[in-house]
């Protein structure tokens, strides 16, 4: 592998021991240069004896060992600023300044089938806690020295800085860091390119980078953001099926995701989280007997996160074609979610008391919505309340364990979908809730509004996009239920608050 050691000079900086791998593009030491200097790679000037480096090939600069290389380029910070523009109307606007007008976030260049961490960084961005935490951390990308762990949590900080300006982005040094520490998502294919990766292993491993760097808030007793926002804990119980004389072995599990198997029976996310809570047919050495037995494995959640997050379990491994192949079923998933039957007896109890005050939020709202609009008026106050700040409304942890959930009520915040039949393959795109009934299609770098009719479409049975990560926030009760005065009361249209099965209990609107 051809590797160099030069130093690169920059203004009146010299770089010493940069080091350089002529078997990646040079976008990718424009990269490193940008962690380094602060320049953004497009601005950069890079010569050697003359020759100026271009992003895809390093055929008109030849290095070697302690060559000195110069670099010219400014930072953000030392651009000068634009001049004031003039006022544009709407039907003037092209499509970038039309979705600036509209608020709408950045989207995210695909880098050659990065399509799975795109949507994984726009889905993890609508958490706000997640990204406060983020913006406190103090730490830089570094690539040469250092932990990967403290790379990732620097460089996911900066492009969430870079994306809230509005414009498409491309994630290069997101993208570098993550193939640093985990070098299975840079493999590439028979052509040169990046092979696609699985989303949801994405995910997972950015989480647990995260939790090694980033901090809660100051009230959590808990060590990290990850842990204190979107941690999961469960209580197991392991029973010896063929022994009734073999202790029942106890044990607590953490977790990140909540899983939801499918099997030819279940049609809706409830039915397949209750699947997660007994596994039946394990088998494993029991002391007792002497030889291996079956196993009866239940679960019960002893702490709901804030914010929590559901795999739908729609791959599987064939040996024969050596892939993950993936279960188009439709699996109905609902806005509003109750996890209250997932808990333990212990949990429910301390659930009770804010359910009781949502029940009777709930009955105001069917009272006063009025005979002429009815449930409907009543599911768009619901909707309303999620969007008011946090001080409107009431505190949804645990006051003992901020960052919890306390009501075991939950809206849906984003979903993460695949359109394909291979993890491995296929398109992955992120889904946001805006405001309302608005949502955000973050399919690479275009981002366009869309109904919340559409993603509760997104619930497979074909070739179309199909949900595989869905992440749901707490719902929020507003302080002010004896009146309208905190709530918009203008007009818009309305969707089921929830998929039900029969009397399914996820319906809270």
């Amino acid at each position: 592998m051809p590797t160099f050691k030069i130093k690169v000079k920059w203004g009146k900086e010299i770089y010493q021991d940069v080091e350089v791998n002529t078997d990646e593009e040079p976008i990718l030491f424009k990269a490193q240069m940008f962690a380094l200097t602060g320049v953004q790679p497009e601005r950069q000037k890079i010569m050697l004896k003359g020759a100026i480096l271009g992003d895809t090939s390093w055929e008109k600069v030849k290095l070697r060992d302690n060559a000195m290389v110069l670099m010219m380029g400014t930072k953000d910070e030392d651009m000068p600023s634009l001049p004031v523009e003039k006022t544009k109307f709407v039907e003037d606007m092209d499509e970038h300044e039309l979705n600036k007008a509209l608020e709408m976030p950045a989207g995210l260049q695909n880098l050659g089938n990065t399509c799975y961490m795109n949507a994984v960084i726009q889905c993890l961005k609508s958490v706000p806690e997640l990204k406060t935490s983020l913006g406190n951390y103090t730490g830089r990308v570094n690539l040469t020295q250092g932990s990967d762990a403290e790379s990732i949590t620097a460089a996911l900080r900066d492009l969430y800085k870079t994306m809230d300006t509005g414009s498409t982005v491309p994630p290069i040094i997101m993208l570098q860091v993550l193939h640093t520490a985990f070098p299975m998502f840079a493999e590439r294919g028979e052509q040169g390119g990046y092979q696609q990766q699985d989303a949801n292993e994405c995910w997972i491993q950015i989480l647990k980078m995260l939790q090694q760097k980033t901090q809660p808030s100051e009230e959590s007793s808990k060590s990290n953001a990850v842990d204190q926002f979107l941690g999961i804990e469960c209580e197991t119980e392991m029973k010896c099926a063929e022994s009734d004389e073999e202790p029942v072995k106890k044990e607590v599990e953490k977790f990140l995701l909540f899983n939801c198997y499918i099997d030819k029976d279940v049609k809706y996310l409830h039915t397949g989280l209750k699947n997660r809570l007994q596994e039946t047919g394990l088998e494993k050495h029991s002391e007792v007997l002497g030889r291996n037995a079956q196993y009866t494995k239940s679960l019960a959640i002893t702490r709901l996160p804030g914010y929590l997050t559901i795999t739908m379990m729609r791959f599987q491994f064939k040996q024969k074609e050596a892939v993950n192949a993936k279960i188009l079923k439709d699996i109905k998933f609902p806005v509003m979610l109750d996890m209250f039957d997932m808990c333990s007896p212990q949990l429910q109890e301390k659930l009770k008391p804010m359910r009781t005050k949502f029940k009777d939020y709930e009955d105001w709202l069917v009272e006063t919505a009025g005979k002429a609009k009815g449930k409907g008026e009543a599911t768009r106050k619901e909707k309303q309340s999620q969007d008011l700040p946090l001080e409107e409304c009431e505190d949804w942890s645990f006051p003992d364990d901020k960052g919890s959930n306390n009501s075991g009520y939950y809206s849906l915040q984003a979903v993460l979908t695949h359109k394909g039949r291979s993890s491995n393959s296929g398109h992955y795109v992120g889904w946001v809730r805006q405001k309302g009934d608005t949502w955000l299609k973050c399919d690479d770098d275009e981002v366009s509004p869309v109904h919340e009719e559409d993603v509760l479409k997104l619930s497979g049975g074909g070739d179309w996009h199909t949900a595989y990560i869905l992440l749901y926030a707490p719902r929020k009760l507003p302080k002010n239920r004896g009146g309208s005065e905190s709530m918009d009361t203008s007009d818009t249209t309305t969707t089921p608050a929830a998929a039900t099965e029969g009397n399914d209990k996820m319906e809270t609107s």
